[in-house]
Formats: C-alpha cells, structure tokens, sequence
C-alpha cells in the first residue's frame, strides 16, 4: 500500500524550476490522488512554460514508479493559452469582423477505435436522473443484441460504479485501459480509479484530461467485435466536458433528460441549444419523475416547442431509486416490469435514429 505522506515525500524532493520549491509546496501538483498501489496528479502551466515543464513531468513519474509497491502513475502536463481580451466594439467595425473574433464550435478529430456509434445523455440540471437513465437505457440497447459501452464522464460526481455495482481498478493491457463489464455493459468512470470518498478537486483542464483519456484510451471494442454504441453519461451544464467530449469525438446524436417543472426545463433548453449549435441532433426528450410531486407533460410541451421527438415519461417509483442504490439497473432486475418497457421503448427510438 502507498501511502499520501511519502507520495508528497517523493514529489518534493522535485523542485518546480520557476519557485524552486517542491512541486506538492509549490502547488504544482493539482488534484494529487493516492489509492493503494498508484497514484496520479495533474501540472497546469502556460503554453510558453510547456517546454521547461515536460522534463519535470518526466522526473515526476519517473520517481512515483520507482517508489516501491506502485504499479500504475498517471503525470499529466496541460498548457493552456491565456484567455482572449473580449474585442473592442466600434462604431466602424463590421459584423463580419466581429464574428471572427468570436470562439468557433470545435471540430470534433474522430471516434474512439471500433466504436460504431456514440450517443450523448444529457440534462443540463443536475439531479434529474441523467445518470439512472443512461445505465438503463445502455442496458436496455444491450438487450436488443447490441454491443453497448457506458462512460461516466461526470469526473467531479461519478455515479456508474455504485450503479453497476462496480469495483477495483481496470486492468492495462498493452498500454490501454481494460473496462470492467456488467450485466453485458463495458464501462468506465473516473470512480474506479479513485477511492469512493476522495474529492476530484480539479480545475476545467484537468477534468477534460482526465475524460479524453477514458474516451481514447479505453478498450472499447476490437476490430473483430467493434461496439455498436457507447453511451456518455454527462455532467450536469453545458462546459469544459461536454466541449471535450464534443471536441474529441463525433457525436451521433443526444438524449435530453429532464423533470417536468420549469426549473429543470429551462437548463434542459440550454443543452439543445448546445448540440444545436454544434450540429449534434437532438434525439428525443425524457421526462424523469413523473408524478404528483414533480407534476407531468411539461417535458412533452418542450419538446413539441423545440421540435424535437418526446420519448415518454418515467414515473417517480422505489424500484428505480432501490436499483441504482443496489447496482442493479431497475431494467435488469425487474425485466417485465413497466419501467423495463418504458426503456425499451426508448431504446428502440434510439436504435432506429442511430441506424442500429
């Protein structure tokens, strides 16, 4: 077992050249995780300081894996460029001008190796349910015969471990990471890297770092056996993750998730806003925790007014919330159940839209 205090031993001993401090004392050395036998950190420095930064980053690693006892170190050096002064408004300049001042939609590179579709859950609000849908709805694409992958991509509240009933590491093969697997799901989530009570204290960076490399870098599937759909849970806005994940990968289309009052919709808006604007069709809307608490039919007037499919409703009941607690996707624990055909409905719309 490593233990924290000689992790923090070993990296000061590695002074930042600029402070000629430790890089733990410095405050280098963001987001230090330490979970029995690896440990991991993050160095945020300005583009023009990435070339005296990557020997230190080196140096870094090299003494975390000489440490006896580690197996796994993760040492990542992000460069960000200094934010763009807003431009000038003058009376002379032209609306031409000014939009080419302006930040474009990023241009996605290309999907993760042998993936055949990529599908985006999304809320925009936290804590409608985004992530209880997405694992049910994975499992409910699984039991059509695909072959699904499920990502957390929620780096500051990971929740697919406890609802998959997931533990340990993954494995490395070949310098990529092996997802676990559940209920015929490939899964990963910053949550199994982690202890269950550490805190992600990471800046917008750092948090994208850490999702391109679960997105690329991951074993989905082979070029025998490719994955036929890897669903993302997303976290809850509409910021640097979702721009990641926008950025680094074609999306295929989303699946909006909302509870019917105005407080949730309104955010809900914003995230069709954001594929919009991005070209990534919007495939339907779901309105989780329909009942007399949180009312209905709002999400179905949203939908109808942002001209996109209503998917159908999910009703506030103890089998959804007992399943998610347990590790067992409501989906999977009660097949026959109303919940179960509710997802298959959904599923069947999502396959269609994404021809699969």
């Amino acid at each position: 077992m490593i233990d924290r205090a000689s992790v923090i031993t070993v990296l000061d001993a590695i002074l930042d050249p600029k402070s000629g401090q430790g890089l733990v004392a410095s405050g280098l050395a963001k987001g230090l995780t330490v979970a029995d036998d690896r440990a991991g950190f993050a160095m945020e420095v300005p583009v023009a300081d990435a070339a005296l930064y990557a020997p230190v980053r080196d140096a870094a690693e090299a003494a975390l894996r000489a440490m006896p006892g580690m197996t796994r170190v993760s040492v990542i050096l992000t460069a960000e460029a200094a934010p763009a002064q807003e431009p000038r408004r003058t009376a002379g300049l032209s609306s031409a001008a000014i939009d080419q001042t302006r930040a474009k939609a990023p241009v996605p590179t290309d999907r993760p190796a042998h993936v055949r579709r990529v599908l985006a859950v999304a809320s925009g609000k936290g804590g409608v349910g985004k992530s209880t849908v997405a694992v049910n709805l994975a499992a409910a694409l699984s039991a059509r015969g695909l072959s699904v992958g499920v990502l957390d991509a929620d780096v500051y509240g990971p929740s697919l471990p406890t609802m998959l009933g997931l533990s340990g590491k993954p494995g490395y093969e070949d310098g990529a990471i092996v997802p676990h697997e559940a209920f015929g799901l490939k899964a990963m989530s910053v949550g199994l890297l982690t202890g269950a009570g550490d805190a992600m204290v990471w800046r917008g960076p750092m948090a994208s770092q850490a999702l391109t490399q679960m997105l690329t870098q991951t074993r989905w599937g082979t070029q025998a056996q490719p994955l036929d759909v890897l669903v993302v849970d997303l976290p809850p806005g509409t910021g640097d993750v979702q721009l990641t994940l926008i950025q680094k990968t074609p999306l295929d289309g989303a699946v909006i998730v909302s509870t019917p009052q105005e407080v949730a919709l309104a955010d809900a808006r914003r995230a069709h806003a954001l594929f919009q604007k991005v070209n990534v069709p919007s495939l339907g809307l779901i309105e989780n925790m329909t009942g007399d608490i949180f009312g209905r039919g709002g999400a179905e007037a949203e939908a109808a007014r942002l001209e996109i499919p209503y998917l159908g409703d999910l009703p506030l009941t103890a089998a959804v919330r007992q399943g998610g607690d347990a590790g067992t996707p409501v989906v999977i624990a009660e097949p026959d159940g109303d919940v179960a055909h509710r997802f298959a409905g959904f599923a069947e719309a999502v396959a269609g839209a994404l021809g699969l």
